[in-house]
């Protein structure tokens, strides 16, 4: 089984460099095979020549040059991907020590699920918090478990990519229809990976919660009456959110 890890990038050596440096989490053991597909933006910040003097370390192989937005960005690596399974490890975005006992439960599993770990949210001065994956009947009001702890089968990705309409919420978007099209979720032990909090999905919650009721009408076609209530309910935990990230 081969792991295409997509990182997207923009702006952002020292995350590239961080991200990069978590890989050794998942290289320990010889007997996963991974890459690592690197979309950068063209950041003309040193991004390309760090890439490039690491001689096609981890199976690397990389592009730089400009695109629509993060969501094309995924795209594009998921275009250049060629394993069974991927996952999106963003600039900035870690692999957790863990990682390993995670990754290898997918050595005997089919490529018709998506597998989902948890994740640990870290919003700064040493204050961390565990998002456990949740059973998949969630993704009627959320994704079920963080976006960076989803191995996706790259079947499926193929098929059903980002759709760039859903400017903050593609991720949500593109999961739901893969669980429309039978794509189930299922859970893997074990924590993926560890990201800052503070991003797009955090510092514009309002967008957010209004693309993702878009997603559970357009995709999911709950009945209004849901996508009112699970909109005034991801409202109010990305606003509890956001104020926990601007305290820290």
């Amino acid at each position: 089984m081969l792991l295409s890890v997509i990182t997207v990038a923009f702006r952002n050596y020292e995350g590239v460099v961080k991200t990069w440096a978590s890989l050794a989490h998942l290289a320990r053991d010889p007997k996963i095979e991974f890459e690592w597909i690197v979309v950068d933006g063209g950041s003309g910040d040193g991004t390309a020549e760090f890439l490039e003097n690491l001689n096609g370390e981890y199976n690397l192989r990389y592009i730089s040059e400009k695109d629509k937005g993060i969501y094309d960005a995924m795209n594009k690596g998921i275009n250049m991907a060629r394993g069974n399974f991927a996952i999106f490890l963003n600039s900035g975005d870690v692999f957790h020590p863990e990682i390993v006992e995670s990754v290898l439960q997918l050595g005997s599993k089919n490529d018709d699920a998506m597998y989902i770990g948890d994740a640990m949210l870290d919003f700064g001065d040493g204050h961390k918090v565990r998002r456990s994956a949740k059973h998949g009947w969630y993704i009627y009001h959320s994704l079920p478990a963080s976006h960076q702890a989803i191995f996706f089968p790259l079947s499926g990705l193929q098929r059903y990519p980002y759709d760039l309409q859903y400017r903050v919420s593609s991720d949500y978007a593109l999961a739901a229809r893969m669980y429309k099209e039978g794509y189930s979720f299922k859970r893997i032990k074990g924590l993926v990976s560890e990201f800052s909090m503070g991003g797009v999905s955090t510092s514009n919650n309002l967008e957010l919660c209004q693309d993702a009721k878009k997603v559970q009408r357009q995709i999911l076609r709950v009945p209004g009456f849901w996508a009112e209530i699970s909109y005034l309910l991801r409202l109010r935990t990305t606003g509890k959110t956001k104020a926990l990230y601007n305290k820290a």
